[in-house]
């Protein structure tokens, strides 16, 4: 015999714990007629805080957290005493109005205000502080929350969170509801954060069938974007059949008349194979099978094998003077890099040499090396002899963080490759620097060349003036990029650009246990972990909650008593996953509960089941061109203001403001995953790697986690995960065929 449900009626006055994905909720909760608040848990999709809602549930005991009000059906309520009225208004429900305008407004006119709000806001300057501009304000935010509300409605069955419902609204207005109902799959490609799965559950609500055709081309163009999510340029077309038949619940002759008709409307490309590489299938270039290319990514694989040759076979040369020099002999080179040590004290290997010459007398050329075999002291020696002869020159990184590096280690200034390119994020997301409008410089320095993915390489390439020289910097044994594409790889496979590869260690950076190490890792072979070392350490810890306790003590307490760093801004937590004890989303709740915990004072906002405060580290995790800010940048959270509904932070130096509804874009960051630490050096870095990761435990991602560190790195974990890792060096092949392209003789 079934429990009889039980009904609650009250206002909502915390939540504690909301899970954006399905909706789940734990909450505190008041009664009408009391004053002590009860836990409710259960799916409270598109509820605020402050909100009165009429639940239906039956009571049951936690054996940790005691008694629970499971709910199993709720609606709102418009909130029924002045009390709750003053938390729905103030909640941050409508921009305008915090805590402090919501008590004025209810003090002045009580259980009527909603009343007055909707029919006579103008009254509203009754209140004082309320001003012509703030009632504009709360009446666009009452209208446009009376239609999110309509939305949610019609949403909330459909397991799609409060979040993307507000995104849905700002996408479309008014009109959001009819897209909804009538074209649900546009979601997928107009809304970031919105994917094929949310869309398909909407769309078959609303009754779309299983095979209609729209379903199927929606569902194979998302199975084609997931291929270029793991990285890879196409996907093999078998695979891609099979994948989006499985996904879709669909047979896969209705996938291929669905691949047909995205190539009909030119969404997608279909190419043959190309006939076999002289030195074999490099870069998973793809057997037998015919390859579909989002159609973008095909035209950028074509476009950059071509301009590389166009840029490579043009006789024309900005730097002719130093071509004139390597005509002249071997005495000409050395007299310039006698002038060179004798100027600025750097002494080159033949090595470095040889990469100098590379650059000044080819148009494209590559220098590879890890860390400590002098990368940077090539670029500096190769900068005087520009300046000695009074050429110009350019240094771009992908990132900000990584433009800094190259910045200080060259004492020359540096740019995002987005600003040396001249983005135009309102004129629809377009580079001002192309081939109409190349870049004006003798030779372009760009570092980091591993994190940079296939599509910004087309258009830096497009930027390159067909006089000028290239320089491209990179190490290909770190992570590739998490866009698209492998290109420094694909580049040095090729063999069609000169690689200088440096590959000795300098006798002052053998002093550091950090970068011989790194290169042990890189080699196959177990870091060494001395007592004489002072910026290598493992603490060894097998269960995940120990290590993650470790992990806290270490950044809290030991590493900043011992070496006199900050624990936020110094050390950054690098973890090989993000789920789990010891994976990146737990381990940032509990450094936030340590290094930067809730205080009476300091203003505090929840964003789902995140909390974030005046002072919090935070990540970037997407590129918004419009802001200016791109994936993978740090800053500070410096303002919350629930009025206005916004968040402030500061990205070393930079103020940028996100709307609540934007905040979805930040994550928390005293710990992140070790993708994300691409480009980016920080003066000490702990390391959790555990035998639960084995997933992740590869040579590349350990050696770049290593390589992030200047000054210090702790592993927490054991020795046995660490060896797997070493071993593991079976890197995923990505779907790429830029190598055999430029292989291929002609343009294509």
């Amino acid at each position: 015999m079934s429990t009889p449900f039980q009904s609650l009626r009250g206002a909502i006055e915390r939540i504690t714990f909301y899970n954006e994905e399905n909706g789940y909720t734990v909450a505190r909760f008041v009664p009408e007629g009391k004053t002590l608040p009860v836990t409710i848990v259960g799916n409270l999709m598109g509820v605020n805080v402050g909100e009165s809602l009429a639940l239906d549930g039956v009571w049951k005991t936690h054996a940790e957290y005691g008694p629970q009000f499971e709910i199993k059906r709720f609606a709102v309520q418009l909130p029924a005493t002045v009390v709750g009225l003053k938390k729905y208004l103030g909640s941050g429900l409508i921009k305008g109005v915090g805590p402090v305008t919501a008590e004025r407004i209810v003090d002045h006119f009580g259980l009527a205000t909603l009343d007055i709000v909707e029919k006579e806001i103008e009254r509203l300057r009754e209140v004082e502080g309320v001003g012509a501009k703030r009632i504009e304000m709360i009446k666009r935010g009452w209208t446009e929350q009376k239609q999110i509300k309509e939305v949610m409605l019609f949403l909330q069955s459909h397991g799609v969170s409060t979040t993307l419902a507000v995104k849905i609204y700002k996408a479309y207005g008014d009109a959001a509801l009819n897209v909804v109902r009538n074209d649900p799959y546009r979601l997928a490609r107009d809304i970031w954060g919105i994917g094929f799965l949310t869309a398909d559950k909407i769309a078959r609500a609303t009754g779309v069938k299983p095979d209609d055709p729209a379903r199927i081309e929606a569902g194979a163009r998302y199975v084609l974007g997931s291929f270029s999510d793991d990285g890879h340029v196409f996907a093999r077309r078998d695979d891609l059949t099979r994948e989006s038949a499985q996904t879709l619940g669909a047979a896969p002759n209705l996938v291929e008349d669905a691949i047909a008709r995205l190539q009909k409307m030119e969404e997608v490309v279909v190419e043959p194979p190309p006939l076999p590489s002289p030195v074999g299938d490099r870069g998973g270039l793809g057997g037998g099978d015919n390859a579909v290319y989002l159609t973008p990514f095909y035209y950028a694989e074509i476009g950059v094998a071509n301009r590389i040759k166009q840029i490579a076979a043009s006789p024309h040369s900005r730097l002719a003077e130093f071509r004139a020099l390597a005509l002249s002999g071997v005495e000409g080179w050395n007299a310039a890099f006698e002038w060179v040590a004798s100027k600025s004290k750097i002494a080159l290997t033949a090595k470095q040499q040889d990469a100098v010459r590379a650059a000044l007398t080819n148009k494209i050329s590559i220098l590879t090396g890890g860390p400590g075999t002098g990368k940077t002291t090539s670029v500096r020696a190769l900068i005087q002899l520009l300046k000695a002869k009074r050429k110009s020159f350019k240094l771009a990184a992908p990132t900000g963080r990584a433009a800094k590096r190259l910045s200080e280690a060259t004492g020359e200034p540096a740019q995002t490759l987005h600003r040396l390119l001249e983005f135009k994020p309102f004129q629809g997301n377009k580079f001002a620097r192309d081939r109409e409008n190349p870049l004006d410089a003798d030779l372009i320095i760009v570092d980091e060349l591993s994190m940079i993915d296939l599509l910004l390489m087309n258009a830096l390439l497009k930027a390159v003036d067909i006089t000028s020289h290239l320089l491209l910097i990179g190490d290909p044994d770190q992570l590739p990029s998490v866009g698209a594409g492998n290109v420094l790889k694909d580049l040095i496979a090729s063999r069609f650009i000169p690689v200088t590869a440096l590959d000795v260690i300098f006798r002052q950076a053998e002093e550091s246990h950090i970068i011989v190490n790194a290169h042990r890792i890189n080699q196959g072979q177990m870091p060494l972990f001395e007592k004489t070392t002072r910026d290598f350490f493992l603490f060894t810890e097998t269960e995940p909650e120990q290590a993650a306790t470790r992990v806290v003590e270490l950044v809290k307490q030991r590493i900043p008593r011992k070496f006199g760093l900050d624990a936020v801004d110094d050390i950054q937590v690098l973890a090989p996953m993000h789920r789990g004890t010891v994976g990146v989303s737990e381990l940032n709740r509990a450094l936030q509960d340590a290094l930067n915990p809730a205080e009476e004072r300091k203003r505090e906002w929840r964003h789902g089941s995140r909390v974030f405060r005046i002072g919090d580290k935070v990540l970037q995790t997407r590129n918004n061109y419009d802001k200016q800010v791109f994936n993978g940048d740090l800053g500070r959270v410096v303002e919350i203001d629930a009025e206005e509904q916004r968040v402030v932070v500061n990205f070393d130096g930079a103020r940028v403001e996100y709307e609540f509804g934007e905040a979805d874009e930040l994550v928390h960051a005293f710990a992140m995953s070790v993708h994300k630490s691409q480009g980016s050096e920080y003066r000490a870095v702990v390391i959790p790697l555990l035998t639960q990761h084995f997933m992740m435990l590869q040579r590349n991602l350990l050696y770049t986690a290593v390589t992030r560190a200047k000054e210090l790195v702790v592993l927490v974990g054991t020795q046995k995960a660490i060896a797997i890792a070493v071993r593991n060096n079976k890197i995923a092949q990505r779907n790429s065929r830029l190598a055999q392209r430029l292989m291929a003789t002609g343009n294509q």
